[in-house]
């Protein structure tokens, strides 16, 4: 959804509020350099948004470095991936951020158990995924809202992931893309070898996955939120975590939802 006020006021709300984030690139940190000298920079907890310079992986940084401090994020991109990145140009700035249209995420939230008795709780924005550690391949029983809905995958990996990361590593695993607003979560194996025909669900985006690690000490997994890992884990559950917002600021006609639907027909 667009700001609601007219481009040229709100383009002075950003004069001297703006904050930068730049990847460890020579590109990026120059980038970022060059607009500071033009426009500026505030402390990032006075910015009314956050400029993330770099590729997708910075912009994934970026929004888990200042999540829960409900700062707009417009990405630049100067790196070689830009899913999730405008296009870069030092020119008018300000109005870009004014004229940006505005994509709402939530998070998904991670609760894992491990074989020694720890838990540990994250948060991911791309997806949760589940990875087996040796040569072995995980045995993993899935769980929807508490009723056994899979009793046994016998896998790589398998991952949840939330409609903005359905892009990401669940394209990759050959998952479904869903539209922001779609309200579902995709569940998506890697390399299931049983059952080898299933691949996998779309959830409500309300649902609770639980991921149970059957014979543990043989085959060990690692469960990963993005790029937070937690290794020998025996249980883990998944759900979206509404109480979380971030977002993301995109140019005219080229939002989040249409980049998503322009990602069906690539081929």
């Amino acid at each position: 959804m667009p700001f609601a006020q007219p481009t040229a006021s709100r383009a002075e709300d950003f004069r001297g509020r703006i904050a930068f984030h730049a990847a460890a690139t020579e590109v990026a940190r120059a980038a970022k350099a060059r607009l500071i000298a033009r426009y500026g920079e505030a402390p990032t907890e006075q910015a009314a948004a956050i400029v993330s310079l770099g590729g997708d992986g910075c912009m994934l940084e970026t929004q888990h470095r200042w999540l829960g401090h409900n700062i707009p994020v417009y990405g630049m991109n100067c790196g070689s991936v830009g899913f999730l990145m405008n296009e870069f140009r030092e020119d008018a700035l300000e109005e870009r951020l004014a004229a940006a249209q505005a994509a709402v995420l939530h998070p998904l939230r991670m609760r894992a158990s491990t074989e020694i008795g720890g838990v540990a709780e994250a948060l991911a924005i791309n997806e949760v995924s589940l990875l087996r550690e040796t040569r072995q391949a995980a045995k993993v029983r899935i769980l929807v809202d508490g009723k056994v809905r899979l009793p046994e995958l016998i896998c790589d990996g398998v991952l949840v992931a939330t409609p903005a990361g359905s892009t990401a590593y669940n394209l990759s695993a050959h998952g479904p893309i869903v539209p922001l607003g779609a309200n579902l979560l995709p569940l998506t194996p890697i390399s299931a070898f049983r059952p080898r025909r299933w691949r996998g669900a779309l959830l409500p985006g309300e649902a609770e996955v639980v991921f149970e690690i059957l014979e543990a000490g043989k085959r060990p997994v690692a469960a990963v939120a993005d790029y937070t890992e937690v290794r020998d884990v025996r249980r883990v559950e998944v759900r979206e975590d509404r109480s979380v917002s971030l977002t993301l600021l995109f140019d005219p006609d080229h939002g989040l939802s249409e980049r998503i639907i322009a990602e069906q027909f690539t081929v």
